[in-house]
């Protein structure tokens, strides 16, 4: 049976590439999991994390079916398998377990302990494909995840018809909530906040529904509180995030505009804003907000990250998207922040995302070959 051991970068580019290797051991190594397992906190690019997500949740309904690390069945015949490093192998000369890269590396030489010639790593990363290939192991690229968005969102709300269907039920659900708690607060001769809402329903919410929730609910008495008028925009935020549903950033927007009313000068609300911006569509309102966020902080990490993507995605302007990336990276250099790391990381797949693009439309970009073999997620 051939082994196909599966990085991070391929991952995120494509969940449903658990399922395109027929009749073969599917291995995702436990380093992978940590690093998409940060995604879950950090604010990078909201469809990077709900593809973190979805990786997660295709893991998650395997292992229902048995221990993922001894191994459980696929449908189509092969087997997927979540392989911790062992500590005790012996790692080839040059690799280090206190790199991501190379860890994920060494994993695919456990799992090839007795032989490599069935084994390929798949990755899109260019540091780690030179450095495997030195190594002696095969290495692959997949890069038509990218170019298949329309299959890979049909094939997974198929895969998760029932699922969405029971989320649409507790929606409706939390709405009838919503609508009680307020008029129960309304009533209540206390603090709207303290207003008791039965345990079983908060059950049925998510995290970003109970936030917004409880947030709503001491609006309804201090309509000016600064805290909970973040926490509603975050809640929004979130479950945009989680649903894609530009009904929810229009509602973050709002949100977030009231809150700027009181304190104008707070940076990562108006980054956050200006990414809701851009994912309803009002590109240049995103980027008119981050240019004024990088007047007053040009080495906002976060910001300058966005800025990349917004010229990238929204404008096609593969020049000014590069610069702003290379600019995330330089910016990351001077911190020590594992957080600052993994944009920096994403940053670099980017850059070589937008040069690939920008070949095929007819144009060069110049971009310092030492920057994308730094290494990428």
């Amino acid at each position: 049976m051939r082994t196909v051991v599966l990085d991070t970068n391929v991952l995120l580019s494509d969940p449903g590439v658990i399922f395109a290797y027929p009749d073969a051991e599917v291995i995702v190594p436990e380093t992978v999991l940590g690093e998409i397992d940060k995604l879950k906190t950090s604010r990078v690019d909201p469809d990077l994390r709900f593809r973190g997500r979805e990786v997660s949740r295709i893991l998650f309904d395997f292992s229902e079916t048995g221990s993922l690390v001894d191994g459980v069945e696929m449908p189509d015949g092969g087997r997927l398998r979540v392989l911790p490093l062992d500590p005790d192998v012996t790692l080839p000369e040059g690799l280090s377990t206190r790199n991501a890269d190379d860890r994920i590396i060494a994993a695919a030489y456990q799992a090839c302990a007795s032989g490599c010639e069935g084994l390929t790593l798949v990755t899109n990363d260019l540091n780690m494909l030179l450095k495997a290939q030195t190594l002696g192991l095969k290495v692959e690229r997949r890069d038509e995840g990218r170019a298949s968005w329309g299959k890979r969102t049909t094939r997974w709300f198929q895969r998760y018809k029932t699922p969405l269907t029971i989320l649409a039920i507790a929606i409706a659900v939390f709405a009838g909530v919503l609508a009680l708690s307020i008029y129960t607060s309304q009533l209540a001769d206390r603090d709207p906040a303290t207003v008791g809402v039965p345990t079983e329903f908060r059950d049925q919410l998510s995290q970003n529904q109970r936030n917004l929730l409880d947030g709503l609910m001491v609006l309804e008495s201090r309509p000016s509180d600064l805290d909970a008028i973040k926490q509603v925009a975050d809640a929004y935020y979130g479950m945009h995030s989680e649903s894609g549903n530009a009904a929810y950033a229009q509602k973050g927007i709002t949100y977030y505009s009231k809150y700027l009313e009181q304190d104008a000068d707070n940076t990562e609300v108006r980054t956050d804003m200006a990414v809701l911006y851009f994912y309803t569509g009002q590109t240049d309102q995103a980027i008119q907000g981050l240019s004024a966020v990088l007047q007053e902080e040009p080495e906002h990490l976060q910001a300058n990250f966005n800025m990349g993507i917004f010229y990238w995605k929204g404008r096609t302007d593969y020049e000014a998207a590069a610069r702003q990336f290379t600019t995330v990276i330089d910016i990351s250099k001077s911190s020590t922040d594992a957080h600052a790391d993994m944009i920096a990381e994403q940053a670099v797949a980017n850059l070589q995302q937008i040069r690939t693009e920008a070949a095929a439309a007819g144009v060069t970009i110049e971009i310092d070959e030492d920057i994308l073999t730094e290494g990428t997620i």
